[in-house]
């Protein structure tokens, strides 16, 4: 016959549930919190919407769109169409979700789940986001007619993947994505752009650098852009074509990247890239062709602004007060 627990065991039981129940509640609240301070990397924290009013609209994490945006960077800095992005962005939401893996199926890495063993590169190059869609669309561009070609058979010939369909269910949201990334689209990305203060780069020339990585310095000239890369500043403009303008005010500082006229669409790429990098770069504001993005809610649209558009990408962000 079993004994009945005698009264210290049940209160050891009891101790023992209620520690147990306040290390999950301690744990959820520090998810939480950590959620709240770093933009939200972990759930959706940006949104995409279609630039039709046709109701469609996609969320991601502000790590997923800021990958997203690297893809597209990448892929018209190369010269490549809009529908090459298209096919990278579903290709790399498939394989990854846009979340750069470091340990995948056999040696699979990163974006695109690209091998080593397989001549794609080593497994630091891959897993630098700018080098595997660099490398993705070399691929690509072999693929004859791969423009006209369905997304996922263009998508399969570049992979050789086991699972050949499975790229098809993402074409509607990498075209949503696609179209607000290249410019195609205008006002159509938005972000909560909460800082994420795990990284200590900001200011200006922390701006400049991460568009030089992902856009190269050919974009950057086109748009008369001042470029830094390891803190030496190098300009790099055309021809009668103004130079960006930094400014500080209180603990901000202002980047004006100036568009040619006539070039939105480069303009509504370079915005929305901004507000893509809005949480690492701590980018508080972005302004555009009189419409403006602040940090805050991923729910907020771009709303008209009442100071005439100056023809330039203005990306207010924290000011960096020093280096560690």
């Amino acid at each position: 016959m079993l004994q009945s627990p005698t009264p210290k065991k049940r209160r050891r039981g009891r101790l023992f549930r209620f520690s147990s129940a306040l290390v999950v509640l301690l744990a959820v609240a520090g998810y939480l919190v950590v959620q709240y301070v770093t933009g939200g990397r972990g759930g959706p924290g940006c949104k995409v919407v279609s630039g039709k009013d046709d109701g469609q609209a996609y969320e991601f994490s502000q790590e997923q769109t800021m990958n997203a945006a690297t893809i597209a960077a990448v892929g018209t800095g190369r010269g490549m169409p809009e529908r090459a992005v298209t096919i990278a962005l579903a290709t790399a939401l498939q394989e990854s979700q846009l979340v750069n893996i470091e340990h995948g199926d056999l040696d699979s890495l990163g974006l695109f789940q690209q091998r080593p063993s397989q001549g794609w590169g080593t497994k630091k190059e891959i897993l630098d986001p700018t080098y595997a869609a660099g490398v993705f669309y070399e691929h690509l561009a072999k693929v004859n007619d791969y423009q006209q070609l369905p997304l996922t058979v263009a998508a399969q010939r570049v992979q050789r993947s086991g699972y050949p369909e499975a790229y098809a269910k993402h074409e509607p949201e990498a075209t949503l994505l696609s179209a607000a990334l290249t410019g195609q689209a205008a006002a159509t990305l938005t972000c909560q752009g909460l800082p994420d203060t795990t990284r200590a780069n900001t200011g200006p020339d922390a701006v400049r650098a991460a568009l030089v990585r992902d856009f190269g310095r050919t974009v950057l000239k086109e748009t008369g852009a001042e470029v830094t890369g390891d803190g030496s500043a190098t300009k790099a403009k055309a021809k009668s074509t103004p130079s960006p303008i930094a400014g500080a005010t209180g603990g901000s500082s202002t980047v004006t990247l100036p568009v040619r006229s006539g070039s939105t669409r480069t303009g509504w790429q370079l915005a929305h890239w901004a507000v893509a990098n809005s949480s690492v770069l701590h980018i508080e504001r972005v302004s555009y062709a009189g419409r403006e993005w602040a940090a805050g809610s991923a729910d907020d649209p771009w709303h008209s602004t009442a100071t005439k558009a100056s023809g330039g990408v203005r990306i207010v962000t924290e000011r960096q007060t020093g280096r560690k």
